[in-house]
C-alpha cells in the first residue's frame, strides 16, 4: 500500500469544494515590495538589472506552458541550499509583472519553507494549516503583493508529517482548485529538494511539470541524473544553473552577474 493509499484510508476524501478553497476577492492582506531586494527578490523591478535573468527565464517558461497547456509548475532541486526558493520567488515576481496575468506562489516545502521569510510574512495560518485540516479555506493564508499580480500562500513549521499531509485528499482538492482558475492565472509551487523525502514525488503526481535548479560547483551530474530519474515520469520542463560564474568577463550576452556592467547604460 502506498503512502497516499494509507493516508486516504485514515482520512476520508475531503468534502471540500475546490471553488471554496482559494480566495477570489481582493480583500486580503497586502505586502510591500520595497524591501524585497534586501532579501534577494529582484523580479518585481524591471529596471533592476538583477531581474534580467528571471525575465529571460519567464519568457521561456510561458512559451513552453502555452504550448503544452500547463498551468501548475513546481520548482525543485536535488539537495538543499542551491537556490530553489530564491528561484521560485524571483520567477513568481517576474511573472507577476505581465499585464493581464496573475501569479500564485505556493510554498509546499512544508519541512523547511522559506517563502514567508523572503517576503517578510509574519507567522500565521498557511498551506500547512489547510493540509492539516485546521482551516478549510486559504483566505487567511493569502498575501497579495501590492501593485503586482502576485498572491503568496506561505507555509510555516509544523509537527505534522509532511509526506502524509501532501499525500492526503486535501492537496488533490487544492490542485483541482488551481486547475479551475481562469486561464490567465499561473501557479508556481516551491517544492522540497528531491532527495529530502518523497514529498516532491508525491506532489508531482498531481501538478503539470517541474523546473529543476542546480548550482554550479555544488550540484553534481550524478545528483541531477538520479533526481530526474527519481521524479519520473513527471515532466521536467528544464534546468536552471544558479550562481553561474562562467559569464564573468567572457559572456557576450551578459548572462553572468559580473558581465552585467555591459547593461548599466541600458537599465539606467
Amino acid at each position: 500500500m502506498s503512502i497516499s493509499d494509507a493516508w486516504d484510508a485514515a482520512v476520508p476524501e475531503s468534502a471540500l469544494s475546490p471553488a471554496t478553497i482559494l480566495p477570489r476577492s481582493t480583500s486580503i492582506e497586502a505586502l510591500d515590495i520595497h524591501d524585497c531586494p534586501s532579501r534577494g527578490v529582484f523580479g518585481f523591478d524591471s529596471r533592476d538589472r538583477r531581474s534580467r535573468p528571471f525575465n529571460l527565464l519567464r519568457a521561456q517558461m510561458i512559451k513552453i506552458m502555452r504550448a503544452r497547456n500547463w498551468k501548475i509548475i513546481g520548482i525543485t532541486s536535488a539537495t538543499p541550499r542551491v537556490g530553489k526558493s530564491f528561484m521560485a520567488s524571483n520567477i513568481a515576481a517576474s511573472l507577476s509583472r505581465i499585464p493581464g496575468t496573475r501569479t500564485l506562489l505556493f510554498d509546499l516545502d512544508l519541512r523547511r519553507g522559506s517563502i514567508a521569510e523572503k517576503f517578510d510574512i509574519p507567522e500565521g495560518p498557511g498551506i500547512n494549516s489547510f493540509l492539516a485540516g485546521e482551516i478549510d479555506s486559504l483566505d487567511a493564508a493569502a498575501y497579495d503583493v501590492a501593485d503586482t499580480g502576485l498572491t503568496i500562500f506561505p507555509s510555516f513549521p509544523t509537527n505534522d508529517s509532511s509526506a502524509e499531509l501532501l499525500a492526503g485528499s486535501r492537496l488533490r482538492t487544492l490542485v483541482k482548485a488551481m486547475r479551475s482558475l481562469p486561464g490567465n492565472i499561473i501557479c508556481i509551487c516551491d517544492l522540497p529538494p528531491a532527495f529530502a523525502n518523497d514529498d516532491t514525488a508525491i506532489v508531482l503526481r498531481e501538478i503539470d511539470a517541474y523546473l529543476f535548479v542546480v548550482e554550479e560547483g555544488r550540484t553534481t551530474a550524478n545528483q541531477v541524473r538520479d533526481a530526474i530519474e527519481l521524479l519520473n515520469p513527471a515532466p521536467c520542463m528544464g534546468t536552471v544553473l544558479n550562481r553561474y560564474s562562467g559569464g564573468i568577463g567572457s559572456d557576450n550576452y551578459g548572462f553572468g552577474y559580473g558581465s552585467q556592467r555591459y547593461y548599466d547604460q541600458y537599465y539606467n
